[in-house]
């Protein structure tokens, strides 16, 4: 067996959930598996259709955004996925969306605030929109600009990336990571589904405020906290 079958089945995996969860129409997004002891990752060839996805034409790059094995082009957001798996140690998969809320809130350039408990069961802070990118970086190397778009905005407001797993890129779309690629598909769908909780809601009601820090803290210690009781 190919040393890397098991991240090429993993990625394959997560690929084909995001039109099955709705996260995707056509070719918009692509989903990556990490493997940490060889330094590479297995990520969707750019502008295939996910009818036509094997785990067989998933592409295997390191580190540093180059193909090790694979006769098609990786993702276009190859560079960025690979500028994050780098500087973050602890991430074994990354998914890129261009999911209808998610999106809408990306081109508002507008964090997702923490209107109910269902944001809070994931984090404690707004979700956050990473401002679009300077002219010299866009004309640069955009999509490796991407990743240190993303890692810049997370330190440069105190967030933590093992904490908050997910980001809208200003007038972009969202990325979402994780321990793997299937959390990291669950992350995604999580950040569609408050995307559009937080829409309604300021629909139904403009004067909206954030949901009071006590039960912000409640729900996320109730399944995250040391003495966490959700789940068996």
């Amino acid at each position: 067996m190919n040393k890397y079958q098991d991240i090429r089945e993993e990625a394959y995996k997560a690929n084909m959930l995001l039109p099955k969860l709705g996260l995707v129409l056509f070719t918009f997004g692509n989903a990556s598996a990490a493997d940490r002891v060889n330094k590479v990752f297995a990520i969707k060839p750019s502008g295939v259709s996910y009818e036509n996805l094997s785990p067989e034409n998933m592409v295997i790059v390191d580190f540093d955004g180059n193909t090790i094995e694979g006769d098609l082009r990786p993702s276009s957001d190859t560079q960025t996925h690979a500028v994050l798996y780098k500087h973050w140690a602890d991430i074994g998969g990354i998914v890129h969306t261009h999911s209808t809320y998610g999106t809408a809130w990306a081109q508002s350039l507008k964090p997702i605030p923490i209107y109910g408990t269902t944001h809070a069961d994931h984090t404690t802070a707004s979700i956050p929109c990473a401002a679009p990118m300077s002219d010299d970086k866009i004309s640069g190397n955009y999509e490796y600009e991407t990743g240190f778009q993303i890692i810049d905005h997370l330190k440069a407001h105190g967030l933590s990336y093992t904490e908050v797993e997910m980001i809208l890129v200003g007038n972009h779309a969202p990325f979402t990571w994780g321990k793997n690629a299937d959390k990291a598909v669950y992350n995604s769908a999580v950040v569609e589904e408050i995307a559009k909780m937080a829409f309604l809601t300021e629909q139904i009601n403009p004067e909206v405020r954030p949901m009071k820090d006590a039960l912000i803290k409640k729900h996320f210690d109730r399944k995250h906290g040391v003495d966490s009781y959700y789940g068996q």
